[in-house]
């Protein structure tokens, strides 16, 4: 191998959103090159991902960026132009319950942003929930507590008083297939993957990104490097020097999820939907062969850790044990195995939980961070995103002072990339947790 290459842009990155980025750059004539220190495309964090596609979030901006999303799961294939012969992930459309607390408020502001951009709902009852969702239990235990609390499992003398059901939403069967399907649909196109390698410098000259360095000492060169290293990304942007004038950290957060038989009585593989219950700090969703997977809405009663990407060791802990007794309270027939499965990983997670999609002030440099968690859904849409962002400042435009409006085709609404500018004030309508 010679000791330098060159490319017209180097991402930093094989999981789902760089994969979609070089996708997304090769079909706009850009010679890209991923990197990635793991042995696969979506090896990392993106393998770990509960993969679930929904179009709630607590923004309009994040609303329609994931209502958008849904149209290109369910085009996958034409999205991808892969030869049918492919291997291609599923998209399970099974819809997506929101559960909410009787009383007057019903999720009013959920409904509110749904409506504003045009994502269709029904607010169900609790009768039809029932129906919906056999052996649930609709007694309310909020707040989430945690198991070590004398008063955990004990209902709080309210009930659930139904649930918003939207039906572009489900999951998808293989996030790390979908990764991989995403690198072949870019190597068709002519994008270059290497894998097992480390980035240990970034190139500058006179403010602008010149290329990079790996850890075998090849010289990479580029006039383009973008930073989707997801639970990595603050060690690669302090490695470029970055950070001086974001207002907006990413950092790696220790999460787990839980993988258990579906509950007696249910059959919630074949016939559960997405759920998400702030009332017991949970959410869920239907896994293959009648189990469910079982995450975390990041509860105030559970302390967030923090971790070095470099010394993280994924295994289950207590944490998953809480979260499985949460689901115990929704589902009474839920069994508590001697032993949990699932997975622990990390997230790169931003300030206010919301990504940064931007520039640098490194001419050349760009971002596309704080991804982990609950940005899956949006990676086909973000390629596209970034590309466009890397084109207009290419051609001059100053981002910073006229930010790039990014055209949502599917349900035709402009975007604003402001919104998830690395210098933007911590949004304060966020749900600061992976409801994004």
């Amino acid at each position: 191998m010679s000791n330098s290459s060159s490319f017209d842009a180097v991402i930093i990155g094989a999981g789902v959103i760089g994969c979609s980025i070089a996708l997304a750059l090769t079909r706009k004539g850009y010679r890209t090159l991923n990197i990635d220190k793991l042995p696969a495309a979506g090896y990392g964090s993106t393998s770990s991902s509960a993969a679930i596609i929904r179009p709630y979030y607590s923004t309009v901006e994040g609303t329609a960026l994931a209502y958008e999303g849904h149209f290109y799961w369910q085009e996958w294939a034409d999205f991808l132009g892969l030869d049918p012969a492919e291997r291609l992930t599923q998209y399970i459309q099974c819809g997506c319950l929101v559960l909410m607390s009787a009383g007057e408020d019903r999720l009013a502001a959920t409904q509110r942003t749904l409506g504003a951009v045009g994502v269709p709902f029904d607010v169900i009852e609790p009768e039809e929930l029932r129906r919906r969702a056999p052996t649930i239990d609709l007694q309310s235990f909020a707040p989430p507590k945690r198991i070590d609390d004398p008063e955990f499992g004990l209902p709080n003398g309210g009930t659930l008083g139904g649930a918003i059901f939207c039906p572009t939403g489900g999951y998808i069967n293989d996030p790390q297939l979908a990764c991989h399907n995403l690198a072949q649909a870019s190597i068709a196109r002519g994008a270059t993957y290497r894998f097992n390698r480390e980035v240990v410098e970034i190139l500058r000259v006179d403010g602008r990104v010149t290329g990079l360095v790996l850890d075998d000492r090849e010289r990479i060169e580029a006039p383009v490097v973008i930073n989707a290293a997801g639970p990595h990304s603050s060690k690669i942007n302090a490695m470029a020097g970055v950070a001086a004038d974001m207002t907006i950290a990413t950092g790696a957060m220790r999460q787990e999820v839980v993988h258990v038989p579906a509950p007696a009585g249910f059959a919630f593989g074949a016939r559960g939907s997405v759920m998400t219950d702030g009332d017991s700090g949970v959410y869920m969703r239907p896994e293959t062969g009648n189990h469910m997977l079982i995450g975390s809405l990041e509860p105030a009663c559970d302390t967030l850790e923090w971790a070095d990407p470099d010394t993280f060791v994924p295994e289950l802990t207590e944490q998953s044990t809480n979260q499985l007794w949460r689901a115990a309270q929704r589902f009474p027939t839920l069994g508590i195995p001697n032993q949990a499965q699932g997975l622990a990983a990390l997230y790169d997670v931003s300030s206010d939980w919301i990504p940064i999609y931007d520039r640098s002030d490194l001419d050349g440099y760009f971002m596309a961070i704080g991804t982990s968690g609950n940005q899956f859904k949006n990676a086909p849409v973000v390629g596209e995103m970034m590309a466009e962002l890397v084109e207009y400042c290419a051609k001059g435009g100053d981002h910073d002072a006229e930010p790039l409006t990014f055209h949502l085709r599917h349900i035709d609404r402009d975007l604003s990339l402001s919104f998830f500018s690395r210098k933007r004030p911590v949004h304060a309508e966020s749900s600061f947790s992976v409801l994004g």
